[in-house]
Formats: structure tokens, sequence, C-alpha cells
């Protein structure tokens, strides 16, 4: 099930997120319920629950456990399959569930006027794969607390459990990431922000259930061993008077397998009241092809690599969503967080050949009670 929960979770990445980093550290805790539905008959329910702990007033602690519960009857065709689980293998059903994944990470953060260093380490397990990660990241103010630089660095060490008897070529899959950013406030209602990230990954890539099938030949997807890529980002926020405000960015992505993107977003953000905050969100993505993706039903037996992901293939995809904010007072220790959005993809054969459905339309929402203590 790794393949469908990597698709959700790239799209969930898609929600904006804010960084602040001149807020104090505090005692808080969370639960929260994040989902994703598509016309593939996939469907994630995610709980979430945190709680961060401040040990003195520079020092904090935080747990957080989320759980991904996933119903995908099959592989092929999505809810639909033409070729039993048992023989594709899909991972075995868990009660009403598909799959169940358990992700808990424990965090360290210190903070004080002008720096600020969180780190932590991230495990996850499920019924055929196993990801362990550790992260750190550092944050420095100067210019009056105007300018922000800062580095991000990550580092997985996961491990592929095929659900089928099928030897991998390696069943390894680790992926590092450095990103360095610097934020400017260039005026009191305008902030920029630059960002770059170079990423490295290395091991078993793709899918161990995907598979090729052609008249005369069958083979089970495979990717190259390594793949290095670097992005560019460019930010800005900005008031356009006392209840509005509007967020851009654009991102460029480039890697070693020939697969460049560009992704344009955009929000607003209104004060509808003084406990209501909303507005909408709109993200356009694109990307080219990987230099061994094929055409579909071009692939020869004698091919090194084989692609089904249709993210391996170009495709456009476009977002449209709805964020909520509802915090009761100002001095109100609870917060509400919520969010709706429809993903939509281009036709692509790719999705057509493994869903049997020209596109890939899915709705996924966020949800989430914050109190601080």
């Amino acid at each position: 099930m790794q393949v469908i929960k990597s698709l959700f979770i790239s799209i969930m990445l898609l929600v904006p997120f804010l960084k602040t980093y001149a807020s104090s550290l505090k005692d808080s805790t969370s639960v929260g319920l994040n989902s994703y539905n598509d016309n593939a008959d996939v469907e994630v329910y995610s709980p979430t629950l945190s709680l961060m702990k401040t040990l003195s007033k520079n020092f904090l602690l935080g747990v957080k456990l989320r759980i991904d519960a996933i119903s995908a009857a099959s592989f092929k065709n999505g809810g639909s399959p033409s070729i039993p689980d048992t023989v594709i293998g899909a991972s075995s059903r868990e009660g009403v569930f598909d799959e169940l994944r358990y992700a808990p990470t424990f965090t360290m953060a210190y903070e004080d006027q002008n720096n600020a260093v969180s780190g932590g380490v991230y495990y996850s397990t499920e019924s055929d794969y196993e990801g362990r990660a550790v992260f750190l990241n550092y944050v420095r103010q100067f210019n009056e607390q105007n300018t922000a630089i800062g580095i991000g660095i990550s580092q997985s060490d996961d491990k592929w459990i095929p659900a089928i008897d099928r030897n991998l070529p390696r069943d390894d899959r680790k992926e590092g990431k450095i990103d360095i950013f610097i934020s400017q406030l260039i005026s009191p209602t305008a902030s920029i922000e630059f960002v770059y990230s170079n990423m490295y990954s290395e091991g078993f890539l793709a899918s161990p259930y995907n598979y090729v099938v052609q008249d005369t030949f069958a083979k089970f997807e495979n990717y190259p061993e390594t793949r290095s890529g670097h992005a560019f980002a460019l930010k800005g926020v900005f008031m356009l008077n006392d209840r509005n405000s509007m967020n851009y960015s654009y991102r460029y992505y480039m890697d070693d397998w020939d697969i460049s993107s560009h992704t344009l977003s955009t929000e607003w953000l209104s004060d509808f009241s003084n406990t209501i905050i909303s507005g909408v969100r709109l993200r356009y993505y694109t990307q080219t092809k990987a230099f061994f993706a094929k055409d579909v039903d071009t692939y020869r037996a004698s091919n090194q690599y084989f692609a089904v992901d249709y993210r391996m293939s170009a495709f456009d995809s476009y977002d449209i969503g709805i964020p909520f904010i509802y915090k009761p007072s100002r001095n109100s220790p609870y917060k509400i967080t919520a969010s709706i959005d429809l993903y939509q993809t281009s036709d692509n054969s790719y999705i057509k050949n493994w869903y049997d459905s020209d596109k890939i339309t899915a709705v996924y929402s966020t949800f989430s009670i914050e109190y601080d203590f």
C-alpha cells in the first residue's frame, strides 16, 4: 500500500502552512483528522494527536501520533479490481481497512530571542513497510527580527517488507533533504522568502506491486536506484488591509530522472469577523516525464526500466481549496482549523491504464482542534 500512501501524503502536502519565527514556546495539545477520497476508490482517514510541553521558558518537548487507515480493494483499477488482491499482492486487510499505518514523531525545540532550534525522530510501521527518519532545523533572526535565515536537514532509512513472495533487488529506501531559506520583511505589510532544497534518494524507489503487462510479457515496475533533485521556491505574503492578505508562491524542481516541474500557488485570507478567518486557495502544477517513462503499451521486455505510476509521466494537476480558522476570542485557549480541497489531474494514459479512469479526481480535508494550556 506504500504507493497509495505516497500519493495521499504528496497531495496533503499541498495544504499551506504558516511559519512563524518569533512565536514563544507554549504548552498545547491538539486532535485532528485528515481524509482523502478519490475516483479510484481509494479512501484514507488519518487521525492525529499531539502534545507539546515546555520544560522551561526556552525548551519544549513534543510527541505526535498519526494513524493512516486506508481502504483500496486493489492496486489494479482502484477499488474495482480485474485481478484478485491475492494475485497482485495488495497488503492484507486489517478489519474494515486494507492497511493501517502507525507513525509517532518525537520532537524537541529550543528558542530564545533570535534563535530557534528544533529536531526529532520519526518512525512508521505497517504490514509491508517500515520507516525511520531524523530531522533538525535551525532559524536565526537578526536585523531587528526583520530578517531570518535557516536550514533544515532530514534523513530517512526505510525498509520494504513486501506482502508477496518477491525478492527485491534491494529492500531499503533512503532519502535525504536539505532546505536553506532566507526570509525578509520588505515593508510593514509585506515579506518575501526564498528557499533552496536539495534532495537525494537511493534504494528500491519503485513499488514492489506495480507491473507492466503487454501481449508477450509482464514485468514489475523498476526505476534507477538513485535520484537527486533540486528545487527553488519564492514565496510572498502581502497584507492588503487590516482584514485581508494574499500569499503567493512559485516553485521550480528538476532532477536527474529528467523530471522538471513548475508549481504556482496563491491564497487569499480574510478576517470575516473577530473570530473567523477564511478564504480560498488555488494551485497549478505541471511536470515533464522521467527519461525511462515510455508511452503505454510501447515497453519491450529488453528495457531496463519500467514505469506504471503516473507521477513518472508528464501531467498537470489543479487544486482549489477553502481554509477555515475559528478562535472564540483573541485570548481563547481554543482554536479550530479546517480545510477542504478539490484535486484533479489532467487526462493521462498511465492513469487510464492502471485505474481505468482518464484522470484522478480527489477531495481531501483537514480538521484540528488545538488547546493551549
